[in-house]
């Protein structure tokens, strides 16, 4: 018989109010560790996500109540009386650990997306030291924390289902890393997410050969994540939630290459089954098509390059069904593990499609026009986000995308077979061509000189009117894509 998620006790209120739950403590000290934040010398609040925090029921909290639960970890009532550190294992570069876990964030509170319903973690990057720091101070730089409000506002105006970045505050310690100058600020940062189950949550315990605790989790992330896959039978149950997971990662990674983001970092740890894409760390955009752009400066490999991402994904959905082994049939996963390939195909085209604001059509030119285009990319050089910018609405945009910079690149023969394929096409919304970021001479990017130009009047002269400047530009943008708040929450 299926497991009835508890009943939230706060469901009849207004929807204005928060609706807070403690449904990942329900799995039990097997699965966390109870934690204390660090104390930090101060308390500043640098970044607060008003859109999401409203949409959470918490949009009336004053800068002080902000700072006492989100700088101090006072406990958000209804919620976590303590935090917890999770733990996990993982492949990290495809080496496995066993040591890790939560080593500098914990699970500071859930609550629900008061839009949709759906559960939704608070979880931090820098909150102290846990039994899983390995001997690390559990800190996050201020540099860090910055890139990583930057990265999550830019991918969800792109189209890409992320964390969110809902609070940055710094701290007052002066921390010393080994790869940017020291000593350097601190930040704490909490991140708005739809679960920080992992791969590796479900790898810690097959390694410790406990398949009765594997299904309980299994169990726990279905009922509460993907209720509408739930079957009677354990295999069946297994199955189902392979193929889930697959199509969410699927999603993901087609919305990451159609951004022309580089994740930097896809070991399991940082993957989660609800297909989210979270944690970031060596980020990067690309300046134009290129399949073995890297972010991380220790990917020597090119591992996780721009163009072996789906690989990357697969290789860890892999892994998952690994995990799955003692529930289910090796066939019927592998059956599964089959179809990433075509999810990837159909959601890429999907995503494609969204970033052009285009209307899908049938296979054929739908087909005809993402081939066309990632030729084009690859032959011509031109400006990734460039090239979204200027045909946005497909034929509509003509004239415009002829008065381009790069208006060469669209008279050029590699763009031929574009332009054929965009007469098969229409434009989903062509209000939307009317908005005045369309006006502009350049669209909105955050290459990685851009960010550093961000970074610097920061930690010069404490001057943060850059930062405020490109969230501004970057939300001016999700008005124009129609990718702000205003439409659905991701699924």
């Amino acid at each position: 018989m299926r497991p009835r998620a508890p009943d939230d006790p706060r469901a009849a209120l207004p929807e204005t109010a928060p609706r807070p739950s403690r449904r990942h403590a329900e799995l039990g000290l097997a699965f966390y560790d109870v934690v204390e934040p660090a104390r930090f010398p101060q308390a500043i609040l640098r970044y607060r996500n008003r859109p999401w925090a409203e949409r959470v029921g918490l949009g009336s909290l004053t800068d002080a109540d902000w700072t006492r639960h989100f700088g101090r970890f006072e406990p958000l009532p209804g919620s976590f009386p303590e935090p917890l550190a999770l733990r996990y294992h993982g492949h990290q570069f495809r080496s496995y650990n066993p040591d890790l876990g939560d080593g500098r964030g914990f699970l500071f509170a859930q609550l629900h997306d008061l839009a949709d319903g759906r559960l939704l973690d608070l979880g931090t990057k820098g909150s102290g030291q846990t039994p899983w720091s390995r001997g690390a101070d559990g800190r996050l730089t201020l540099k860090g924390g910055v890139r990583e409000v930057l990265a999550t506002a830019m991918l969800e105006a792109l189209g890409v289902e992320t964390s969110k970045s809902f609070s940055l505050i710094e701290t007052g310690e002066a921390l010393e890393r080994g790869d940017e100058p020291s000593p350097t600020r601190s930040s704490v940062l909490v991140r708005l997410s739809h679960s920080h189950i992992r791969i590796g949550s479900f790898q810690r315990f097959l390694a410790l050969g406990e398949p009765d605790t594997l299904a309980r989790l299994l169990d726990h992330t279905i009922t509460t994540y993907m209720p509408e896959i739930w079957k009677d039978a354990l295999p069946d149950r297994a199955v189902a939630f392979l193929e889930a997971v697959s199509r969410r990662v699927a999603r993901m990674g087609a919305q990451w290459m159609a951004a022309g983001f580089v994740h930097g970092v896809l070991n399991t740890d940082n993957i989660n089954v609800t297909g989210e894409s979270f944690d970031y760390g060596p980020w990067r955009f690309l300046p134009h098509f290129d399949p073995d752009f890297t972010a991380a400066y220790f990917d020597t490999n090119g591992l996780y390059s721009f163009g072996r991402q789906p690989e990357a994904l697969f290789w860890n959905l892999s892994r998952l069904a690994d995990c799955l082994l003692p529930l289910a049939e090796q066939p019927r996963l592998e059956a599964v593990l089959r179809g990433f390939g075509p999810h990837l195909q159909d959601a890429f085209a999907t995503a494609l499609f969204a970033r052009f604001g285009l209307a899908l059509a049938p296979e054929e030119p739908t087909h005809r026009f993402v081939g066309a285009f990632w030729r084009f990319l690859a032959e011509s050089g031109a400006p990734f986000e460039r090239v979204f910018f200027d045909w946005y609405g497909g034929r509509a945009s003509e004239d415009r995308a002829q008065a381009s910079p790069v208006a060469a690149l669209y008279r050029a023969e590699s763009f031929a077979p574009v332009r054929a394929a965009l007469e098969a096409l229409e434009a989903a919304s062509p209000g939307r061509l009317a908005h005045p970021y369309f006006a502009g001479h350049a669209p909105c990017t955050l290459l990685i000189d851009e960010v550093e130009a961000i970074w610097a009047p920061i930690a010069d002269r404490d001057d943060w009117s850059a930062f405020s400047d490109k969230l501004a530009a970057i939300a001016g943008m999700a008005d124009a894509y129609g990718t702000g708040l205003e439409g659905p929450g991701p699924g």
